[in-house]
């Protein structure tokens, strides 16, 4: 199904295209946490879902 909106903490340019009524997906960047913080850390064994997530993503937008 189509993905669902939430709302979650934080600041992102996301807000400013969404805020124009411009349908936005963000949130695909690296899992980890203490972001923006001393302890901000990416989890490595994430990465390699979150690049298949990001590659089928692009490879849908570019076959519509």
């Amino acid at each position: 199904g189509p993905p669902a909106s939430v709302a979650v903490g934080g600041a992102s340019d996301g807000n400013f295209t969404a805020g124009a009524g411009t349908p936005t997906l963000d949130g695909l960047g690296a899992v980890g946490g203490g972001a923006h913080a001393d302890d901000e850390h990416v989890l490595v064994a994430e990465l390699p879902g979150r690049t298949r997530l990001l590659t089928a993503l692009v490879a849908d937008l570019l076959t519509a």
